[in-house]
């Protein structure tokens, strides 16, 4: 999906149909009667060759109150605010209202690229409406009847210059993961990617509201780029922002960090407008190399927590583990020794990754965090020989040899690493299917320790290889020749 199409306007102007045809199905209720879309709706659309995500948005009214109409309102401006790209649609047949100049101007100034589409345009009756459009001064109208389909080429040509802008922003943004580890001769490489202005180091700060992500970042930058206060959920999208990170050494280090909002429970996740903040942030992880988990030390590890961190695992980033508020903190070893202890317990899969101590208020401990974000980085790009795994190998089988399940024994006769970013491992076997996942962490946390590599995500994969048999393929003797044979052979003298 290289971008986001929100479609806005007043009620009854044919949105939802417009977002059923894009999507393909009947998602969104369709009625003559106004008001009908309260919430967002968010679909994978299909346009020709494009790709894209739709939402589908609540009828603009022009209200500012705490009605229903009110927060529809700004639920929708919200939408605008996330997408990449406005639709403002109007009605042909009744042409421009009051509410739509209103709108227009609203979207001049929240929206850089806004499309005009002039629905419920089949026929003479709309030629008028679709003249007066021009008044909005958003360019030139696409004429369009989302119910009859009509009008989509023209949908089509004004989308594409603008998808394949964003396809180039996408690709710029989007790390570099799952790198082979040869190059063509076979041999491995040993180079870990140095961060430039023109390749930053991606990091994402994620976690729950409040915990203090924006304060952050503003100590990183220097300055109160991003909004901040007592109140949780301030921060609604996730933002990009690039610096240059001096650590202590002086050196900077060309980063891209991306601020998020705060993500909680999903039950407790009850207005549309945080299911779409959270859903940002989850974007976020994924065009992260590094990511920085925030935990409050006042309460530490929360299910929600957990749940950001295993997400970062699953899509194989880096991660670093950061405590914020420590100065406001008594106990701090004690306090410490049990953050450490709960990490090892409720996070495995992760032993080992950096957990570094900070006061995003104060600015103590960023030179830690940026120490561990770097070991991270590091880690993450770690590459081992052939030669050393298969020592190593020989070793942790000699230690604890594979199971035996159903009699059959398990031969492993070689191991290679596959990728880096994050590491990935590839174990040449017998009877992969029958590998327990028992023995596969036993591998994996043995190369966590021997290798240095704590925190990283690490792939393994077993791969089956027949041992080589020479007489494979080979037809056997019918049993009457064989005795023949033998007979004959007994007469001899």
């Amino acid at each position: 999906m290289s971008f986001t199409l929100a479609i806005v306007g007043r009620p009854n102007v044919g949105k939802s149909t417009l977002f059923n045809r894009l999507v393909g199905k009947r998602l969104a209720l369709v009625d003559d009667q106004p008001g009908v879309t309260r919430d967002l709706r968010e679909g994978a659309a299909r346009l020709a060759d494009l790709r894209f995500t739709v939402i589908d948005t609540a009828g603009l009214e022009d209200v500012t109150d705490d009605s229903l109409q009110g927060r529809m309102r700004r639920l929708t401006e919200r939408a605008v605010d996330m997408a990449d790209i406005c639709l403002f649609m109007i009605d042909a047949r009744v042409g421009v209202t009051q509410t739509d100049l209103i709108f227009a101007d609203i979207l001049r100034k929240r929206s850089a690229n806004v499309i005009l589409a002039a629905n419920k345009a089949e026929g003479n009756a709309a030629e008028a409406g679709v003249v007066e459009a021009y008044s909005l001064g958003l360019g030139d109208p696409v004429r369009l009847s989302a119910e009859h389909g009509e009008g989509m080429a023209d949908l089509y040509t004004v989308l594409m210059p603008l998808a394949d802008r964003f396809a180039e922003r996408e690709d710029t943004d989007t790390p570099e993961t799952d790198i082979d580890v040869s190059d063509a001769d076979g041999d491995e490489l040993d180079v870990v990617p140095v961060p430039t202005d023109a390749k930053p180091l991606q990091v994402a700060v994620v976690g729950r509201p409040n915990a203090g992500k924006s304060t952050l970042i503003n100590q990183i930058l220097g300055e109160d780029r991003l909004l901040t206060g007592p109140e949780a959920g301030i921060t609604r999208d996730a933002i990009s922002l690039r610096t240059l990170w001096a650590g202590a050494d002086g050196v900077g280090v060309p980063m891209r960090i991306f601020d998020t909002a705060g993500m909680r429970k999903k039950a407790k996740v009850q207005e549309k407008l945080e299911k779409l903040s959270v859903s940002d942030g989850l974007r976020a992880v994924k065009f992260a190399e590094v990511v920085v988990v925030l935990l409050d030390a006042e309460i530490p590890f929360e299910q929600q927590d957990l749940r950001i961190a295993d997400l970062a695992e699953r899509e194989g980033r880096a991660v670093v583990v950061a405590v914020n508020k420590w100065d406001v903190e008594e106990d701090r070893q004690g306090k410490l020794k049990d953050l450490r202890e709960s990490f090892e317990r409720l996070l495995p899969q992760l032993r080992g990754a950096p957990l570094v101590t900070v006061s995003a208020k104060t600015g103590r401990g960023m030179d830690r965090l940026q120490a561990a974000i770097m070991q991270a980085y590091d880690v993450w790009n770690r590459r081992i020989t052939t030669a050393q795994l298969n020592r190593w190998l020989a070793g942790m089988m000699e230690a604890h040899p594979p199971p035996a399940p159903q009699g059959k024994r398990i031969k492993l006769r070689y191991m290679t690493q596959a990728k880096t970013r994050p590491p990935g491992f590839v174990v040449m076997c017998s009877h992969p299917d029958k590998v327990p996942a028992s023995y596969s962490r036993y591998l994996v946390n043995g190369l966590r320790v021997d290798f240095d590599m704590p925190g990283t995500p690490i792939r393994l994969w077993m791969r089956g290889q027949s041992a080589d048999n020479p007489y494979k393929g080979r037809k056997k003797a019918p049993p009457s020749k064989l005795r023949k044979h033998t007979n004959s052979s007994r007469r001899q003298p």
